[in-house]
Protein backbone atom coordinates (compact mmCIF):
# COMPACT_ATOMS: atom_id res chain seq x y z
CA UNK A 1 0.00 0.00 0.00
CA UNK A 2 1.50 3.50 -1.24
CA UNK A 3 -0.19 6.58 0.69
CA UNK A 4 0.14 10.27 -0.44
CA UNK A 5 -3.49 11.67 0.88
CA UNK A 6 -2.50 14.98 -0.58
CA UNK A 7 -3.08 13.61 -4.11
CA UNK A 8 -6.70 13.07 -3.64
CA UNK A 9 -7.44 17.08 -2.93
CA UNK A 10 -9.53 18.42 -5.99
CA UNK A 11 -7.35 21.08 -7.63
CA UNK A 12 -9.52 23.87 -6.65
CA UNK A 13 -9.12 23.00 -3.11
CA UNK A 14 -5.50 22.42 -3.57
CA UNK A 15 -3.92 25.91 -4.22
CA UNK A 16 -5.29 26.82 -1.05
CA UNK A 17 -4.58 24.03 1.19
CA UNK A 18 -0.73 24.11 -0.20
CA UNK A 19 -0.44 27.38 1.13
CA UNK A 20 -1.40 27.13 4.65
CA UNK A 21 -0.51 23.39 5.15
CA UNK A 22 3.12 22.35 6.10
CA UNK A 23 4.13 19.09 3.90
CA UNK A 24 5.27 17.77 7.61
CA UNK A 25 1.70 17.54 8.28
CA UNK A 26 0.73 15.43 5.25
CA UNK A 27 3.48 13.19 6.19
CA UNK A 28 2.89 12.64 9.52
CA UNK A 29 -1.20 11.61 8.48
CA UNK A 30 0.25 9.31 5.57
CA UNK A 31 3.13 7.35 7.82
CA UNK A 32 0.76 6.92 10.50
CA UNK A 33 -2.03 5.45 8.23
CA UNK A 34 0.56 3.33 6.18
CA UNK A 35 1.50 2.06 9.61
CA UNK A 36 -2.31 1.00 10.67
CA UNK A 37 -2.65 -0.47 7.21
CA UNK A 38 0.68 -2.84 7.70
CA UNK A 39 -0.43 -3.59 11.20
CA UNK A 40 -3.81 -5.05 9.84
CA UNK A 41 -5.73 -2.39 11.30
CA UNK A 42 -8.53 -0.77 9.33
CA UNK A 43 -9.59 2.73 8.50
CA UNK A 44 -12.50 4.73 7.62
CA UNK A 45 -12.96 6.09 4.98
CA UNK A 46 -10.55 4.31 2.46
CA UNK A 47 -7.43 6.61 1.43
CA UNK A 48 -9.50 7.85 -1.75
CA UNK A 49 -12.27 9.12 0.28
CA UNK A 50 -10.58 11.10 3.07
CA UNK A 51 -10.98 14.12 0.86
CA UNK A 52 -14.58 13.43 -0.74
CA UNK A 53 -15.69 16.42 1.12
CA UNK A 54 -14.28 18.93 -0.70
CA UNK A 55 -15.12 17.59 -4.30
CA UNK A 56 -18.60 18.70 -4.49
CA UNK A 57 -18.12 22.52 -4.57
CA UNK A 58 -15.16 24.53 -4.59
CA UNK A 59 -14.13 26.94 -1.87
CA UNK A 60 -16.07 30.20 -2.66
CA UNK A 61 -18.91 28.70 -3.38
CA UNK A 62 -19.35 26.89 0.28
CA UNK A 63 -22.79 28.62 1.82
CA UNK A 64 -23.21 26.18 4.74
CA UNK A 65 -20.79 23.94 6.52
CA UNK A 66 -22.12 21.19 8.66
CA UNK A 67 -19.32 20.38 11.24
CA UNK A 68 -19.34 16.75 12.80
CA UNK A 69 -16.59 14.99 15.00
CA UNK A 70 -15.16 11.78 13.33
CA UNK A 71 -16.21 9.27 10.81
CA UNK A 72 -18.35 6.05 11.10
CA UNK A 73 -16.01 3.67 12.83
CA UNK A 74 -17.93 0.48 11.08
CA UNK A 75 -17.40 -1.33 7.90
CA UNK A 76 -19.33 0.17 4.87
CA UNK A 77 -20.39 2.90 6.72
CA UNK A 78 -17.87 6.31 5.94
CA UNK A 79 -17.95 7.75 2.85
CA UNK A 80 -15.86 10.88 3.50
CA UNK A 81 -18.94 13.12 3.95
CA UNK A 82 -19.65 13.55 7.66
CA UNK A 83 -22.59 11.85 8.49
CA UNK A 84 -23.41 10.77 4.91
CA UNK A 85 -23.41 7.01 3.92
CA UNK A 86 -23.90 5.62 0.56
CA UNK A 87 -26.66 5.07 -1.07
CA UNK A 88 -28.61 1.03 -0.43
CA UNK A 89 -26.62 1.43 3.14
CA UNK A 90 -28.33 1.07 6.33
CA UNK A 91 -29.08 4.63 8.42
CA UNK A 92 -26.49 4.87 11.22
CA UNK A 93 -28.40 5.77 14.40
CA UNK A 94 -26.65 9.29 14.18
CA UNK A 95 -28.06 10.12 10.48
CA UNK A 96 -31.46 8.56 11.94
CA UNK A 97 -31.80 11.45 14.49
CA UNK A 98 -30.54 13.71 12.06
CA UNK A 99 -33.38 13.03 9.81
CA UNK A 100 -36.10 12.92 12.81
CA UNK A 101 -34.89 16.55 13.36
CA UNK A 102 -35.15 17.35 9.66
CA UNK A 103 -38.52 16.09 9.77
CA UNK A 104 -39.43 17.98 12.97
CA UNK A 105 -38.26 21.77 11.43
CA UNK A 106 -39.12 21.42 7.75
CA UNK A 107 -42.03 18.69 7.75
CA UNK A 108 -40.44 16.21 4.96
CA UNK A 109 -40.45 12.98 5.56
CA UNK A 110 -37.88 10.65 6.71
CA UNK A 111 -35.45 9.47 3.97
CA UNK A 112 -34.60 6.27 3.80
CA UNK A 113 -31.31 6.81 1.58
CA UNK A 114 -28.70 8.63 3.83
CA UNK A 115 -26.37 9.40 0.82
CA UNK A 116 -26.07 13.02 0.93
CA UNK A 117 -24.41 14.24 -1.81
CA UNK A 118 -27.49 16.03 -2.69
CA UNK A 119 -26.78 18.76 -0.20
CA UNK A 120 -23.03 18.63 -0.80
CA UNK A 121 -23.93 19.65 -4.48
CA UNK A 122 -25.95 23.00 -3.26
CA UNK A 123 -22.86 24.38 -1.37
CA UNK A 124 -23.05 22.41 1.93
CA UNK A 125 -19.87 20.89 2.95
CA UNK A 126 -20.08 18.05 4.93
CA UNK A 127 -16.73 18.25 7.09
CA UNK A 128 -15.45 16.34 10.12
CA UNK A 129 -13.42 17.76 12.81
CA UNK A 130 -10.92 14.55 11.92
CA UNK A 131 -10.93 13.07 8.30
CA UNK A 132 -10.61 9.47 9.27
CA UNK A 133 -11.02 6.78 12.06
CA UNK A 134 -9.65 3.48 13.30
CA UNK A 135 -12.12 0.50 12.70
CA UNK A 136 -14.82 0.25 15.80
CA UNK A 137 -12.12 2.51 18.05
CA UNK A 138 -14.47 6.45 17.84
CA UNK A 139 -11.50 9.25 18.58
CA UNK A 140 -8.59 7.28 17.59
CA UNK A 141 -7.30 9.70 14.93
CA UNK A 142 -7.78 12.68 16.92
CA UNK A 143 -4.09 14.50 17.26
CA UNK A 144 -2.32 13.02 13.99
CA UNK A 145 -2.76 16.14 12.13
CA UNK A 146 -6.10 16.46 10.95
CA UNK A 147 -7.23 19.31 13.02
CA UNK A 148 -4.58 21.59 11.40
CA UNK A 149 -6.23 20.78 7.98
CA UNK A 150 -9.54 21.27 8.56
CA UNK A 151 -9.13 24.04 10.87
CA UNK A 152 -7.73 25.96 7.61
CA UNK A 153 -10.36 24.75 5.43
CA UNK A 154 -12.72 26.25 7.86
CA UNK A 155 -11.15 28.86 8.70
CA UNK A 156 -10.93 30.60 4.70
CA UNK A 157 -14.30 29.61 4.25
CA UNK A 158 -15.43 31.97 6.89
CA UNK A 159 -13.88 34.97 5.25
CA UNK A 160 -16.69 34.57 2.57
CA UNK A 161 -19.42 36.33 3.57
CA UNK A 162 -22.91 35.02 4.97
CA UNK A 163 -21.50 31.32 5.38
CA UNK A 164 -23.88 29.06 8.10
CA UNK A 165 -21.51 27.25 10.36
CA UNK A 166 -23.74 23.73 12.46
CA UNK A 167 -21.33 22.75 14.62
CA UNK A 168 -22.61 19.58 15.98
CA UNK A 169 -20.94 18.23 19.37
CA UNK A 170 -18.37 19.32 21.68
CA UNK A 171 -14.63 18.77 19.26
CA UNK A 172 -17.09 20.42 16.55
CA UNK A 173 -17.55 23.31 18.55
CA UNK A 174 -14.13 23.81 19.39
CA UNK A 175 -14.29 25.00 15.79
CA UNK A 176 -15.95 28.05 16.60
CA UNK A 177 -12.52 29.62 17.77
CA UNK A 178 -10.47 29.50 14.12
CA UNK A 179 -14.37 31.06 12.08
CA UNK A 180 -14.13 34.62 11.86
CA UNK A 181 -17.55 35.51 12.95
CA UNK A 182 -18.45 38.50 11.08
CA UNK A 183 -21.11 38.28 8.84
CA UNK A 184 -21.42 35.05 9.44
CA UNK A 185 -23.88 32.42 11.02
CA UNK A 186 -23.34 29.58 13.81
CA UNK A 187 -25.53 27.10 15.11
CA UNK A 188 -24.42 24.98 18.09
CA UNK A 189 -25.88 21.89 19.73
CA UNK A 190 -25.18 18.72 21.03
CA UNK A 191 -24.55 15.99 18.31
CA UNK A 192 -27.01 14.23 16.72
CA UNK A 193 -26.03 10.46 18.11
CA UNK A 194 -28.35 8.78 20.51
CA UNK A 195 -26.07 9.32 23.46
CA UNK A 196 -26.42 13.04 23.41
CA UNK A 197 -29.66 14.01 20.50
CA UNK A 198 -31.81 14.91 23.64
CA UNK A 199 -29.69 17.22 25.37
CA UNK A 200 -30.30 20.11 22.82
CA UNK A 201 -29.81 18.45 19.29
CA UNK A 202 -33.78 17.60 19.23
CA UNK A 203 -35.59 20.92 18.48
CA UNK A 204 -32.47 22.81 17.48
CA UNK A 205 -33.79 23.64 13.84
CA UNK A 206 -30.54 24.15 12.55
CA UNK A 207 -32.29 23.31 8.66
CA UNK A 208 -34.61 26.45 9.02
CA UNK A 209 -32.74 28.32 10.80
CA UNK A 210 -29.92 28.29 7.72
CA UNK A 211 -32.36 28.56 5.29
CA UNK A 212 -34.22 31.94 7.11
CA UNK A 213 -29.99 33.48 7.28
CA UNK A 214 -29.46 32.11 3.92
CA UNK A 215 -32.59 34.34 2.19
CA UNK A 216 -31.76 36.74 4.45
CA UNK A 217 -28.65 37.80 3.16
CA UNK A 218 -29.89 37.22 -0.63
CA UNK A 219 -28.37 33.97 -1.29
CA UNK A 220 -30.58 30.40 -2.56
CA UNK A 221 -31.94 28.77 0.60
CA UNK A 222 -31.22 24.48 0.66
CA UNK A 223 -33.35 21.73 -0.69
CA UNK A 224 -32.86 19.74 2.27
CA UNK A 225 -35.59 17.38 1.11
CA UNK A 226 -33.69 14.07 -0.23
CA UNK A 227 -36.92 12.90 -1.34
CA UNK A 228 -37.80 15.37 -3.88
Amino acid sequence: MSLKIEKNIPAEWELLLQKKIPLSTYSFINKFLLNLDRSGKKFYPDSKSLFSSLKFCSPENIHVVIVGQDPYHSYGQANGLAFSVNTGTNLPPTLRNIFTELSSDLGFKKSLNGNLEPWAKQGVLLLNSILSVEESKPGSHYHIGWEVITNCILENISLNESVVFILWGKQAQKKEAIIHKKNNLIIKSSHPSPLSAYRGFYGSRPFSKTNNFLLANGKKPVNWNLES
